[in-house]
């Protein structure tokens, strides 16, 4: 279905550990088009345990002021997040206050995101080791990680407006 795409694996600098990202969509149905998404995880490998990489990653969304739970931040209204996404030749470049990451994406994926004129990003608190860079994310894991109840409660959630080089 997809690949993860390592952000970082300085392990030994940084208490996040290997943060990965990974695009997705869903849909189309009757009432929505297809929506696309992105996640952003840790693998739970950083320099002090995974423990360590969880207060790290809830302390830098507070930081963000993008709360944790099921409420979704409008990044377009709430511009102090400091979150942005650049989408261009099936490359999507994401910035947060903690990282900055250029990530390949699907066609259908970066299509999406040009007829919506937004993606959501989902930054997990907690780890997904098994979920490693460079191997293929089946549509069924990545199902059970992003709906798992444990998940979307230690995660923050965020609607990005897509921005375009200008030419």
């Amino acid at each position: 279905m997809t690949s993860s795409n390592v952000v970082s694996s300085v392990r030994s600098e940084s208490p996040f550990g290997t943060l990965t990202v990974v695009p997705w969509t869903v849909g189309p149905t009757a009432d929505t088009p297809v929506t696309p998404f992105l996640m952003v995880y840790s693998l739970g490998d950083g320099r002090d345990g995974p423990e360590a990489g969880e207060e790290a990653m809830r302390a830098a969304l507070d930081g963000m002021g993008a709360p944790l739970g099921d409420r979704v931040v409008d990044t377009a209204v709430e511009r102090a997040t400091g979150a942005h996404l650049l989408v261009e030749a099936q490359r999507a470049v994401l910035t947060l206050p903690f990282l900055k990451a250029q990530v390949p994406v699907p066609a259908e994926w970066e299509a999406a995101v040009h007829e919506t004129g937004q993606a959501f990003l989902i930054c997990s608190v907690r780890p997904w080791p098994d979920a490693v860079p460079g191997e293929t994310v089946t549509p069924e894991r990545l199902h059970a990680f992003v709906t798992d109840d444990e998940v979307v409660g230690a995660a923050a959630h965020l609607r990005l407006p897509v921005r375009r080089l200008q030419g």
